[in-house]
């Protein structure tokens, strides 16, 4: 079970997404940020797709994942969605991805 963390912009709670580390105030989880920048996208783009995000809080979130990688990485697998499930309009804003 992971322990109860909070860094400056990351929490857990389990009333939310059943306590997956998210964004505080948000309900942006740190696996949505990580899944951009694994695609190609800098840290200072994210806030491009995510503009509710300030590039603090995605500093603080890629950190919270080099800090648990084994946690988020499970995230990523279990809600991974198969290629032929996303929508060509969703996959042409990633074109490296392909």
């Amino acid at each position: 079970m992971p322990v109860p963390i909070t860094t400056r912009y990351v929490t857990r709670n389990p009333q939310i997404l059943s306590g997956e580390p998210i964004i505080i105030g948000t309900k942006t989880t740190i696996r949505a940020i990580v899944g951009l920048w694994r695609l190609g996208t800098s840290p200072e783009e994210i806030p491009i797709h995510l503009p509710h995000l300030t590039l603090a809080q995605i500093f603080d979130a890629l950190s919270f994942y080099q800090d648990n990688q084994a946690e988020i990485n499970d995230y990523i697998k279990r809600n991974h969605i198969p290629d032929e499930l996303i929508h060509p309009a969703v996959k042409s804003q990633f074109p490296d991805s392909q």
